[in-house]
């Protein structure tokens, strides 16, 4: 947390120079990588929810319902709604890519609950993780991310991304083996499909920050993509409105924890957009991906997961997981070399003139700085959507039951402290450095 305490001591100073902010950028960055990594596998546990014969697209759609609350109170909380139309009004072509991100993963995340129910939390989870893959290809390609590196560099990014699909043909092994499941082909099918959606949903998340859109304004656009996209999924899988709400109505005492799955994944999103604001996507995205090991842990100790298979099933899958999370902290790191920097900022200038964004505005928020001196204000509305969303919450909590499944309550506690310290180092370091920008 040396990065927290850097930004505390210079509070009160004047702007760092460019350099030594992009150092700390770049520390703040890997720390919501690692942070999004937490958040993001905890909020896969609802998912689980499928071995007690709860369809796979409620509980998809109760997520996203989650999310799409909490998408909205949450940048309320934090900086109030008019911030977020203040920013939009810089970049308003950005709130239709928002929009196209969200009907991306909304697609995906329908896809991991498939996955989960066909092999495994355990399984799947490493499996959707080649979206760091797609994410590498889409930030060399579209974004020139790797250009100018040196070959150290480059050879770490390329060799990380080598082991990390090393290790996912170890999980397929695995699944395809021993996974005590319903169909694995498909589950593998469908767990590469969602990485597949997943990383291509990043393009909209990096042309949104390197021309200075904040991820609290993005992703309250974003939610608008995701939210449709799964009702009509929902709509068309169930046979329409009035059979999918007899569906809700019978589920009725478990849509709390899919909802708290929702909200735990825009914590998540959140660091790991922040993560890739400041460190990109080639680096951002595997670094948030080393949650394919809290999620092989949340599978083995809280949900016994794994308990019967044999020992060689077992060595392919942790073996694949260490992989994979090896060749993600491989790429990340390999710090950004100034030549890189320079990439990012010509990729930024033309994103500037293609769409006629103000170059002070840019230049600000790649910093992480406000654009103007204004004060965080929340009016009457944001406390309103607070209100609401907290008493949508309660309301389903109401009618919660625990699910008559195994769980091992005691790991389960360590990992939601380990959620909550990890919450509030996040947050104090982000407001410090950048106010949330």
């Amino acid at each position: 947390m040396s990065f927290a305490k850097t930004s505390s001591s210079n509070a009160a100073s004047e702007p760092l120079p460019d350099r030594s902010r992009q150092r700390l950028l770049h520390k703040l960055g890997i720390f919501c990588g690692f942070a999004a990594a937490i958040w993001l596998a905890g909020a896969e546990a609802p998912t689980k929810l499928v071995t007690v014969a709860v369809s796979p697209v409620v509980i998809s759609f109760m997520m996203v319902l989650g999310a799409f609350v909490s998408r909205w109170s949450l940048p309320a909380l934090i900086r109030g709604t008019g911030d977020t139309f203040r920013d939009a009004r810089h970049v308003p072509h950005l709130v239709l890519w928002g929009v196209m991100a969200g009907c991306l993963w909304a697609v995906g995340n329908t896809l991991t609950i498939f996955a989960v129910r066909d092999i495994g939390l355990s399984l799947a989870f490493p499996l959707w993780n080649s979206n760091s893959l797609i994410g590498i290809l889409w930030g060399t390609v579209l974004f020139k991310e790797l250009h100018q590196s040196g070959w150290v560099r480059k050879m770490g990014v390329v060799g990380g991304a080598v082991v990390i699909f090393t290790g996912a043909i170890l999980i397929s092994a695995a699944s395809t083996s021993g996974a005590a499941h319903g169909n694995p082909a498909r589950g593998i099918a469908e767990a590469v499909g969602a990485g597949l959606m997943f990383g291509t949903m990043y393009v909209p998340y990096r042309k949104a920050y390197i021309t200075g859109m904040n991820p609290l304004t993005f992703l309250t656009f974003f939610t608008f993509g995701e939210m449709t996209m799964m009702t009509v999924v929902a709509l068309v899988f169930t046979g329409g409105a009035g059979a999918f709400w007899h569906q809700l109505l019978s589920n009725r005492t478990i849509l709390l924890w899919p909802m708290l799955g929702g909200f735990m994944w825009v914590v998540g999103d959140l660091f790991q957009n922040y993560a890739t604001k400041y460190v990109g996507i080639s680096r951002g995205i595997p670094l948030s991906n080393t949650n394919q090991l809290w999620g092989l842990l949340l599978g083995v100790l809280v949900f016994r997961e794994l308990t019967g298979l044999t020992a060689h099933t077992y060595a392919e899958v942790i073996g694949g997981s260490l992989m994979m999370a090896l060749g993600a902290l491989a790429i990340a790191s390999c710090s950004a070399s100034e030549g890189e920097y320079a990439g990012t900022k010509k990729a930024a200038d033309r994103e500037t003139q293609l769409y006629g964004i103000n170059p002070e505005y840019v230049a600000a928020r790649m910093e992480g700085r406000e654009v103007s001196s204004s004060e965080v204000r929340r009016t009457w509305v944001d406390w309103a959507m607070i209100g609401t969303a907290t008493a949508i919450f309660v309301f389903l909590g109401s009618m919660a039951h625990v699910p008559h499944m195994e769980i091992h309550s005691g790991w389960l506690a360590v990992f939601a402290i380990l959620m909550a310290g990890v919450l509030t180092a996040g947050g104090v370091a982000l407001w410090r450095i950048t106010k949330f920008t």
